[in-house]
């Protein structure tokens, strides 16, 4: 039985020691990643009567997305460490992997390593195969900081992106020498001109330790520290190792301080822990960084500042111009329109010939009635006296008008008197002719009977019915 207990507690007390060590590794684990997290969301913690803190632009979060697949490991080749040189001018060699660093040509921008001698304003190098000269500078100590930066002055923020090297020009002094011992603040960004807002707030942190530990360790004047950052007389504080996009810049110029702070608020005193810069804003400005936080340029079309081998095929299918197709039918419709009239022209050409062919038709006839029915006439002034009588009937010349027209009729009942109708009819429309018989004959009562052609015609059967009686009698 003691055997037992004795395994039974020895078990127990190791699985007890295997649960304390897998939570603290899980622990470790979670520290180093939220010492190189650098999400793309942050907490907007910044809010003052001036600035405020923004979201990155969108076209700054898909870029993002390539330029994390790398972890570029910087270092410097000339000069080395603690070199004492014999001439004010040194040239410096670089050395970056897991990174390319180029310039676009079109965009002016791409990957680099942001070089800061002393505290002076940084230096972009986009090609390692030229090495950066520096010359005039003062005799003394000197200390070079380089890290890698995206196309937007961001820095790399994982193991190896940042490296720094001090040499000395003839001698040494005790300027420009940090102590490798204590916290350094790096500053990086703002710097210089600015065209558009959010303006990037951006620093590099060195032997700063993890807020985590500051519990464990509560000993350590530096675990809990803290950025202190003001502009233009405004200050707020940063508690955290991150990229910020700030609003509320006036236009013109603004200038900048960072300071690193110790636990209790303290400034720690080291070289460069302390920087100003100042920088200008002018809104609207047509500078390629200025457009793409304006977005104004989309990702894809600036995506070969983060990738050399990257081709905007996604430009070409721009043949959304394709849709300027559509103007060619119209002026496939313009010649449609042409044929259009020229039918419409000739069938007027053809109805003007016809109707002249049949006015002269029409007219020849009129006139050979008129010859033939002079000697008809000639034979019947007889009886003047029958004539007086017609012309005592004037009330029948309104009745013969309207029966001029049913003239047709008659003509298949009285086929003898169809022809001599026609051709007073014909004459009623056309005196000239009239008045041509007229010296043909004598008998001065002809005018008479053609002026009134239908009372002309009453008497004529009343003539014949006359003849008749005389000699029936």
């Amino acid at each position: 039985m003691n055997l037992w207990r004795t395994t039974a507690v020895t078990l127990l007390k190791s699985l007890i020691a295997f649960v304390l060590v897998l939570s603290l590794t899980s622990c470790a684990e979670k520290a180093r990643s939220q010492e190189a997290s650098e999400s793309l969301q942050p907490k907007l913690e910044i809010s003052t009567k001036q600035f405020s803190e923004v979201a990155p632009p969108t076209v700054i979060q898909n870029l993002r997305n390539t330029t994390d697949l790398s972890r570029p490991q910087v270092s410097i080749i000339a000069p080395i460490f603690d070199e004492i040189l014999q001439d004010n001018t040194v040239t410096v060699r670089f050395q970056v992997k897991d990174l390319p660093i180029y310039k676009d040509p079109k965009f002016n921008l791409g990957p680099h390593l942001e070089v800061i001698l002393d505290n002076q304003p940084g230096i972009a190098v986009y090609d390692l195969n030229q090495p950066l000269v520096l010359s005039d500078l003062p005799p003394g100590t000197h200390t070079l900081r380089v890290f890698a930066s995206r196309p937007w002055n961001e820095s790399y923020k994982n193991e190896g992106a940042y490296t720094q090297t001090t040499f000395h020009i003839f001698t040494k002094s005790d300027n420009n020498n940090p102590d490798p011992a204590l916290p350094l603040l790096t500053y990086n960004s703002p710097d210089g001109s600015y065209g558009a807002e959010p303006i990037l707030l951006d620093f590099y942190l060195t032997n700063a330790p993890l807020h985590l530990l500051a519990k464990d360790n509560p000993d350590n004047l530096f675990a809990d520290w803290r950025i202190r950052c003001t502009i233009n007389g405004e200050s707020f504080v940063l508690d955290r190792w991150q990229a910020v996009y700030l609003k509320g810049f006036k236009r013109g110029k603004n200038w900048i301080k960072l300071e690193f702070l110790d636990s209790q608020g303290n400034t720690v005193k080291n070289e460069f822990n302390s920087t100003v810069r100042l920088i200008t804003y002018e809104p609207k400005a047509k500078d390629t960084l200025a457009q793409i936080f304006r977005g104004q340029l989309s990702a894809d079309q600036v995506r070969t500042i983060v990738d050399p081998n990257y081709t905007y095929t996604v430009k070409t299918p721009t043949a959304e111009p394709t849709p300027e197709i559509l103007p060619e039918p119209e002026n496939l419709v313009v010649p449609e329109l042409e044929p259009t009239p020229t039918p419409s022209v000739t069938p007027t050409v053809q109805t003007t010939p016809e109707p002249q062919p049949q006015q002269e038709e029409q007219s020849t006839p009129s006139v050979t009635p008129t010859v033939e029915s002079i000697p008809e006439i000639a034979p019947k002034p007889e009886k003047p006296i029958q004539e007086t009588e017609a012309t005592s009937t004037p009330s029948i010349t309104p009745t013969v008008e309207t029966t001029a027209e049913p003239v047709p009729e008659t003509q298949s009942k009285k086929p003898r008197f169809g022809g001599f109708f026609r051709r007073r009819a014909n004459k009623v429309p056309t005196p000239q002719p009239t008045v041509e018989a007229s010296p043909e004959a004598t008998a001065p009562t002809l005018p008479e009977i053609i002026i009134e052609s239908p009372a002309s015609e009453t008497p004529e059967q009343e003539n014949q019915e006359t003849s008749t009686s005389v000699q029936n009698d």
